[in-house]
């Protein structure tokens, strides 16, 4: 087959053998010369054989740990003898643990190409991506990509090992910083794209969805390495707009201006809907995932806004609307989200279409946030700082009477002058209840005497009398000595 091959020109990979283990698939020879699907069960194994080393290590440990303290309990009652074994029981104790700690991080590290695994009969590093912990996710999306260029045919083989080579690359990319592996990235989606506009003669719309399937498979395996990377303090924001968030718990709809009716049922799902999708966002892999959920988020903000007002949403409204959205969800990692579609994200969805639009509006939402203050929301610089300080809270405006709030302005106060109101109002209407029985109680009472009466004068007017048994039929006939006997049954023998 490889000699028919060369005479028609066709390139042979030698990486792509068939498996070892007679399975049908494909394999490689970085990873021993078996396909995805054995290495994964080669990998289980040894990793459920690590475990249990583990589990030995951290029993042994637990009784030397108590062989120790038993020994220094005996050495208290004796205080002239020198400490030095057990110095010595804490060197080898911390040197234990350390020597465990490496060897779990580098068991569950994404790449472990310092030093060739001794499992490894043949002395070949495995694949960094296939070493990292397994996923369900990320084993449907292989197979995903896979499928997906099978129809693309040989272009498809070529954009499978690309992809496969550049994400085996960037495993190993761990001290570049955030910046330098987004350039990374993106230089890959530029290279990319070209090669494909060159193959599919400019079909921007193939190019596209090629692209949607790359950018899934790549992300999806390097999401570990480059979500939220160490090189940044994407963390310490997170953190921080997080605590800024839940700082201005107390910003109602009113003092945004946002034309919602949360009274409304449908307008009430859709603001549910929309923040759950804001929160599910943390939850994606892959960036233009994560631009989905914004953009779902969006729609049905949008669909709040047109049910509230009877009329199209326009740009004005939705803004506050996603600002009262981010503040009641406070989404998790909304920084790092933010960072890593901006980061790896392919710039075409960015620049273009509905994602890119709502995901400007986002940005824009979380900067409002982070320099939200008492002009803003058209507020006293002292209530804004009451307020952030949680010294008061502030209160709807609502038509009537306003409940009566403490001399210090404690919402604490106004809440049980609201709390007693409500019992006061509970004890009316009970007293209205209580009343009605008593007049139902009454009702029957005089029902009975009227019935009770009326039954009395019946049988007054029409007395009962009761009269003496009929006689027999016959009692009154003289002539019944001449009557003939009542005939009896006779039996005749047959």
């Amino acid at each position: 087959m490889s000699q028919k091959s060369e005479r028609r020109g066709i390139h042979v990979d030698q990486s792509e053998l068939l498996c070892k283990k007679g399975c049908g698939y494909y394999g490689n020879t970085s990873w021993q010369g078996l396909c995805s699907k054995c290495w994964r069960e080669e990998y289980q194994r040894a990793r459920q054989k690590q475990i249990q080393e583990d589990w030995a290590l951290a029993e042994k440990l637990q009784r030397e740990e108590e062989a120790a303290y038993a020994s220094s309990q005996g050495a208290q009652s004796h205080p002239q003898p020198s400490l030095a074994p057990f110095s010595k029981f804490e060197e080898k104790k911390t040197n234990e643990k350390t020597r465990k700690v490496t060897t779990v991080k580098k068991f569950f590290s994404p790449s472990s190409r310092t030093a060739p695994k001794k499992e490894n009969h043949e002395g070949k590093t495995p694949s960094p991506s296939i070493s990292r912990q397994a996923s369900a996710e990320t084993d449907r999306v292989s197979r995903d990509f896979v499928d997906f260029l099978k129809n693309l045919q040989k272009p498809g083989r070529d954009i499978h090992k690309q992809c496969r080579a550049f994400t085996e690359s960037m495993a190993n990319k761990r001290d570049l910083s955030a910046d330098e592996l987004s350039e990374c990235v993106q230089d890959f989606y530029q290279n990319m794209s070209d090669r494909l506009m060159t193959h599919f003669k400019g079909s921007t719309d193939r190019v596209e969805r090629v692209m949607d399937q790359v950018e899934k498979y790549i992300m999806t395996r390097l999401y570990k390495n480059v979500f939220c990377p160490e090189t940044t303090d994407d963390e310490k924001k997170d953190l921080a707009t997080q605590n800024r968030i839940r700082a201005l718990h107390w910003v109602t709809i009113q003092m945004l201006c946002v034309p919602v009716d949360e009274e409304i049922p449908e307008v009430s799902d859709n603001v549910v809907k929309a923040i759950t999708d804001i929160i599910e966002m943390d939850s994606r892999r892959v960036p233009r995932d994560k631009l989905a959920c914004i953009t779902r988020c969006s729609k049905h903000i949008f669909n709040a806004i047109r049910i509230t007002k009877t009329e199209p949403a326009s740009a004005d409204d939705f803004l506050p609307t996603l600002i009262y959205i981010v503040l009641k969800a406070n989404p998790p990692r909304l920084q790092s989200n933010i960072q890593y579609i901006t980061r790896f994200c392919n710039p075409s969805r960015l620049m273009t279409g509905e994602d890119g639009y709502y995901f400007t509006n986002l940005c824009c939402a979380v900067a409002f946030i982070e320099k939200l203050d008492a002009q803003s929301l058209n507020l006293s610089p002292e209530d804004f700082e009451r307020y952030m300080s949680g010294q008061a809270s502030p209160h709807k405006q609502e038509p009537g009477p306003r409940t009566p709030a403490g001399p210090d302005g404690s919402p604490a106060l106004s809440t049980a002058h609201q709390n007693l109101e409500l019992l006061n109002g509970l004890g009316v209407r009970q007293e209205r209840v209580l009343e009605a029985a008593r007049n139902l109680e009454s009702d029957l009472i005089s029902w009975r005497e009227a019935v009770e009466r009326e039954v009395q004068e019946i049988l007054a007017k029409y007395p009962l009398e009761i009269r003496p048994p009929p006689s027999a039929i016959d009692s009154d006939n003289v002539e019944n000595d001449r009557l003939p006997p009542p005939l009896q049954p006779q039996v005749f023998a047959g």
